[in-house]
């Protein structure tokens, strides 16, 4: 990472007393934190991880050096000047002052920033940013009490806090849970202490949540002293199977499970209601409703139980609520959370565009919870959900500059509604800044995606130039991609074995290649398929068939064998279902795995009057020049012409109208 300005660490370092931190073990763990985390994960299908995977790929490596070379600095430059790093300082009597910002869920910032530079040391070690994390590190510590309680606000002022939502009564911890958010807050350290661990092998971020963690055990529970009750906002759920992935630790997962467990339990000394998922017991909900953050955060965590403890009940909920989801409440773009009003899920198939929310961090969310479904099953179908996700709903919430966003991603705009926290573009910050911290803790994760084993398979789940160690039960191998996806669906695979031997190779072929836009037939193609993948071993085309969407390549594989794959692009319109009021009489525009949009500054003249018509042509163009190297699809109809752009591009070049889903012509 290149720091512009070398103040940033000079300062932190300054300010706390930076001491260099030994690299030793956590407490009962004999391995490396990767060696413990596949022996008691549960997932039959485990990552190839960040560290063995390095991306070459002209579209997804600028979008993980700007986060690493831009966003991050960027980040931490704004939560300097809004008082994150202050508050710890003042909750630990290093400062005085009263509580900076205005949510009670503002530390969060802090970890997810340090994670996302976690996640980036472990693809690109550097020096400084590993000095900087230590100083911002213990910054945190100076904010923690001493039995492990770490949620500044109430540290400062309990009887005060940021926000005037957040009730207070008696001004004491665990008071009004749904709202204070301290789990929420200690979710995101136990996520981000996980993967500082894993890339530093230091113990200082880890010691602060595995005592923060103690105290969450101690508390909470059904004995006499403990208290009865769930998190509002979920994520320590998943926060705290990662403190017992790397420790062993039981009481961690046990906890984990109490949360979930007693979710809808009457009771409780507080009680949320759908909003925050606590309207029934999780095992008995069927249909995805309430704040669609929290929801993800959720149903992730109850894949985990699922999974650890082989427990049927969970994993026939999850299955249910998954199918609700892609059936009826997911959009185009993978975005989910429909209503501005509780950041939430609609009723079913209640997909309006113009008003649609679709936050940045509930994509996150749904690629978290996707991945792991993938890791329980091996479904092809949790991975092209994932990449429509990725590719479009998810990466739209950043700007090409890396230092704008969106906290909601519309489907249409007109140029007037401030659908973005009181904006019609993306913006620099926000008050409630959760979306671009979760943006830097995701994106320099993304290698870890890409490719996955199960004993003696690999499977390549996504599509991006890059080489990977790989280790299978019959032995070492390097493999790499060459290709220019996801703007043709050419792909180069090199096979390397350390020796001569059997094993398999799963690539996925896409959903969209198999003519299938989505899971669950919420929406469909109008036109015709173009030609069938295909797949060539050393230079000879294979007749080989699609199972369960996969290419399977089960051979005796030797030094430099090489798999080119195909999967033929071209323009595909895209219907809804008739449910979907907002989205009748159109379709949206569909090319590879990228979904279009159609924006006023590319059809200036004519945007009023942008039509598809059964004699409509389109031809994809490249555009290098344009929005940092784009394919435009150009459409015909008679005289009548338009520009479409890749929707995760929209939107930067000013404030204009836009349009997903596009009116066709009656005639």
């Amino acid at each position: 990472m290149k720091f512009k300005s070398i103040s940033l660490l000079l300062l932190a370092v300054a300010t706390t007393g930076y001491a260099q931190t030994k690299k030793t073990a956590p407490t009962n763990v004999s391995q490396t934190p990767a060696q413990q985390t596949v022996l008691i994960s549960g997932y039959p299908i485990q990552p190839v991880e960040i560290s063995n995977v390095k991306v070459t790929d002209d579209f997804w490596l600028p979008i993980i050096k700007r986060v690493q070379e831009k966003t991050i600095e960027y980040a931490i430059v704004k939560c300097s000047e809004e008082g994150r790093f202050e508050n710890f300082l003042i909750a630990g009597g290093v400062k005085q002052g009263t509580v900076k910002g205005v949510m009670p869920f503002d530390d969060s910032d802090v970890y997810k920033i340090i994670e996302g530079a976690s996640n980036s040391l472990i693809s690109s070690p550097d020096k400084k940013l590993e000095v900087l994390l230590d100083s911002l590190i213990s910054i945190v510590k100076i904010g923690q009490e001493k039995d492990g309680y770490l949620t500044t606000w109430r540290t400062i002022n309990p009887a005060k806090p940021p926000a005037d939502w957040v009730k207070v009564d008696k001004g004491v911890r665990w008071e009004y849970m749904n709202m204070s958010h301290e789990e929420y807050n200690a979710g995101h350290m136990y996520e981000a202490a996980a993967v500082h661990f894993k890339a530093t092998g230091k113990r200082n971020f880890l010691d602060i949540a595995l005592k923060n963690a103690d105290l969450f055990v101690k508390t909470f529970g059904d004995g006499k002293d403990q208290i009865h009750a769930v998190p509002g906002h979920q994520i320590i759920e998943t926060g705290l199977i990662k403190l017992y992935e790397i420790t062993g630790k039981e009481d961690y997962l046990k906890l984990a499970k109490y949360f979930l467990d007693h979710r809808g339990d009457p009771s409780k000394k507080e009680n949320y209601g759908a909003y925050a998922q606590d309207h029934k017991p999780v095992i008995q909900q069927d249909e995805v409703v309430g704040h669609a953050v929290r929801a993800v955060y959720m149903y992730a965590g109850m894949t985990d139980i699922a999974a650890i403890y082989k427990d049927a009940a969970y994993r026939a909920a999850v299955d249910k609520l998954w199918n609700n989801m892609v059936e009826k409440k997911t959009y185009i773009t993978g975005g989910i959370g429909a209503k501005h009003d509780g950041e939430a899920f609609g009723a079913n198939y209640e997909l309006p565009n113009l008003t649609a929310y679709n936050e940045t961090c509930a994509a996150i969310g749904s690629v978290y919870w996707n991945n792991r479904l993938f890791n329980l099953t091996g479904d092809v179908k949790y991975n092209d959900l994932l990449e429509r996700t990725m590719y479009n709903g998810l990466i739209s919430g950043i700007s090409l500059a890396g230092t704008e966003f969106f906290y909601p991603n519309a489907l249409e705009a007109d140029g007037k509604f401030l659908f973005n926290r009181g904006a019609c573009t993306r913006q620099g910050w926000f008050d409630c800044s959760c979306c671009p911290t979760n943006l830097i803790r995701f994106i320099p994760a993304i290698p870890g995606l890409i490719y996955a084993h199960q004993k003696n398979t690999l499977y390549v789940n996504l599509y991006m130039s890059n080489t990977a160690d790989v280790v299978l039960d019959s032995g070492k191998l390097k493999v790499s991609q060459e290709t220019a996806y996801p703007w043709n669906g050419k792909v180069k695979l090199s096979v390397n074995p350390e020796k001569e031997g059997s094993f398999i190779v799963k690539m996925r072929v896409p959903g969209w290649a198999r003519n299938e836009v989505m899971p669950g037939g919420l929406y469909s193609y109008k036109n015709a398929a173009p030609a069938a993948p295909t797949l060539s071993i050393n230079g000879k085309k294979v007749a080989a068939t699609i199972k369960e969407g996969y290419f399977v390549i089960d051979r005796t594989w030797k030094k430099n064998d090489v798999v080119e794959v195909n999967f033929p692009m071209e323009v595909r319109e895209v219907a809804a279902s008739d449910k979907i009021a907002d989205d009748k009489g159109k379709v949206s525009l569909e090319y590879g795995p990228l979904v279009y949009a159609v924006e006023e500054i590319d059809n200036a003249k004519t945007f009023g009057d942008i039509s598809i018509t059964k004699n409509t042509s389109f031809k994809v163009t490249h555009r290098p020049e344009l929005l940092k190297g784009i394919y435009t699809i150009e459409g015909t109809s008679g005289k009548s012409k338009f520009t479409a752009v890749p929707y995760y591009s929209w939107s930067n070049r000013g404030i204009g109208k836009m349009e997903v889903w596009i009116p066709v012509a009656s005639k």
